[in-house]
């Protein structure tokens, strides 16, 4: 829809790029405070065995990625499951909230921008090129989770060094 309005009305396109941002942002965190109050116990009775541990475990360290990636690259990437996941295994709503307006702002202003430069050549534009954005939101994905690593591993590495 931002496309579609800033390839027709390109003097609105940034007000529908706000507007889809607003739009996604309220949705995310309603769905977000959904997944707080009804997944929190369903978790905690499937989560008592290791495995389970282990993967509340990785998405409190690495998740929030997972709201990232998809939230920000114009490519169809799945975001509820783990906008749920994120309220029921207890990610703080502040950070939740900064990493998914981290995601949508620059993915809506973006297409609000391209719409006003191709007009109605957008559309064919993103479909033309839509492995390349997918291949971008894998090596970002990789990046940032080797990033978080390093830092961890480094963080690590500094209080151990300091007792």
């Amino acid at each position: 829809m931002v496309v579609l309005i800033s390839a027709v009305h390109p003097s609105q396109a940034y007000f529908a790029a706000a507007m889809a941002t607003a739009g996604s942002f309220a949705g995310n965190l309603l769905l977000f405070y959904l997944g707080r109050k009804g997944g929190e116990a369903y978790l905690e009775r499937h989560t008592i065995h290791a495995r389970g541990r282990r993967l509340r475990a990785w998405f409190l360290e690495y998740g929030l990625l997972t709201i990232l990636v998809p939230g920000l690259v114009i490519v169809p990437l799945p975001l509820k499951v783990f906008v749920l996941s994120a309220g029921a295994l207890g990610v703080k709503p502040i950070r939740f909230s900064m990493v998914l307006l981290i995601a949508r702002l620059p993915r809506y202003f973006f297409l609000a921008w391209l719409g006003t430069r191709l007009g109605k050549n957008t559309i064919p534009y993103l479909e033309h090129h839509a492995w390349q954005f997918g291949a971008f939101a894998v090596l970002l994905f990789a990046a940032l989770y080797l990033a978080t690593r390093l830092l961890h591993r480094h963080k690590r590495h500094l209080f151990t060094d300091l007792t």
